[in-house]
């Protein structure tokens, strides 16, 4: 019952999100003088609906977005009505078609910005310092946490019967207890207890110092066998390999909790981080296709390829099962950054189109009246559609792509 209340508040909260990208739209076209007839939360059949102004407001059967209708969005709306002329949206300046189109997904970034402000001051956000790369964890003190078990070859799963217990654990090391030596050589940091562990051999019997709440201490451990890649070559062949089960326990917090002015910087770098990360995830898309098909075909699930918003909802789900509420809002948070960020490409039908081709007007009669020659008048949308519709083809048949994948091999991020 957790799952799927998560999976339905996430949709909802998708839902409610597109629900305002739209009133973004209608209340700064309102706010110019602009004439909205219509803005429903769904699409199909009305369920309900009322009419207050000029505006009919409601609600369709199918909760999948929500659309407003505003009066001359091109030259070549023909449904205009002659006396809604001088209010069509076309006719308006070039900075005030801009605000109005790009409102949604500055509503998408508000909804993002705050949510993330909310966690900074509440459940904290990702500690920037913490240990990322394999430099930076190797460098850190040889703090551990015992594992169930030793799984035997290179993979990452839950622990099965059969696999060998933890020697850390039979020799009643303690989560926390700091690795000083193993067999007689000083250990400083992770990376020296990784490169002592590679030279021992699997079944030998290590001596271990440690030092728990102050003190020192020594124990013994038979070593479990597993098989790793070299250290310095993560993509090499694995072979055998000696392991004390233990992972490690970082010394800095994954989370840093800011006060409420401190909060506005740290919701800025976080922002910026994640900018970068979006751009970057949107330029892996096309050489993440294959992975997807492969995941459909019945290969493993890559975690890095794009999700739709049914596999969101799933990881929601997940998150409210496991009690995880930062995991969810962090998800909301990252897909209205995303969902901000994709409508502002320059491609029709998206908001981005219709921006880059109101600036691409202003810009051409800039240049033909510095020419001295007559204005070229607006672009003909009708030109376009070609274009138009091999953007909505591909869209489609990738969100038909992401969808399938999320529902027949999704991403987990929690063991069920």
């Amino acid at each position: 019952m957790a799952y799927l209340l998560g999976v339905a508040l996430f949709a909802l909260a998708i839902l409610v999100s597109v629900s305002l990208h739209e009133a973004g739209h209608m209340l700064t076209a309102k706010a110019f003088g602009m004439k909205v007839t219509r803005y429903f939360v769904g699409f199909g059949p009305t369920l309900w609906s009322f009419r207050r102004g000029e505006t009919e407001y409601g609600v369709k059967g199918i909760p999948l977005g929500g659309f407003c209708k505003i009066v001359g969005m091109t030259p070549q709306d023909d449904d205009v009505d002659p006396a809604d002329e001088p209010r069509a949206m076309w006719r308006y300046p070039v900075w005030k078609r801009t605000i109005v189109m790009s409102a949604g997904s500055i509503t998408h970034f508000a909804l993002a910005l705050v949510t993330l402000w909310i966690l900074a001051v509440s459940a904290g956000l990702p500690n920037p310092n913490f240990p990322s790369t394999e430099a930076e964890i190797r460098q850190e003190p040889a703090v551990v946490a015992l594992s169930d078990c030793v799984v035997p070859d290179n993979s990452v799963r839950e622990c099965q019967p059969g696999d060998a217990a933890s020697p850390a654990a039979q020799a009643n090391l303690r989560d926390g207890d700091r690795i000083t030596s193993l067999n007689g050589q000083p250990i400083d940091n992770y990376g020296e207890l990784l490169t002592a562990l590679r030279g021992l051999t699997p079944g030998s019997t290590a001596t271990i110092g440690y030092v728990r709440d102050g003190q020192p201490g020594q124990t013994r451990a038979v070593l479990a066998k597993t098989e790793r890649p070299p250290l310095d070559d993560p993509e090499g062949a694995v072979t055998p390999v000696a392991a004390l089960g233990v992972g490690l326990i970082p010394s800095t917090p994954t989370r840093v909790t800011y006060g409420p002015v401190a909060a506005f910087g740290a919701t800025a770098d976080f922002t910026g981080e994640m900018a970068v990360n979006t751009v970057h995830a949107l330029q892996r898309i096309p050489q993440k296709i294959p992975a997807l098909w492969q995941a459909i075909t019945g290969g493993e699930r890559d975690m890095d390829t794009p999700i739709s918003v049914v596999g969101a909802s799933r990881l929601g789900g997940e998150a409210v099962e496991n009690n995880a509420w930062l995991v969810f809002f962090m998800l909301f948070v990252s897909l209205n950054f995303f969902i901000g960020v994709f409508n502002l490409l320059p491609l029709l039908p998206l908001d981005g189109g219709h921006i880059a081709i109101a600036w691409f007007e202003r810009a051409r009669s800039w240049v033909y009246a510095r020419l001295r020659r007559p204005d070229p008048g607006r672009v003909d949308y009708l030109k376009l559609m070609p274009f138009t519709y091999a953007v909505i083809l591909i869209g489609g048949a990738f969100t038909l792509l992401t969808i399938t994948a999320d529902v027949v091999n999704p991403i987990t991020l929690f063991s069920r």
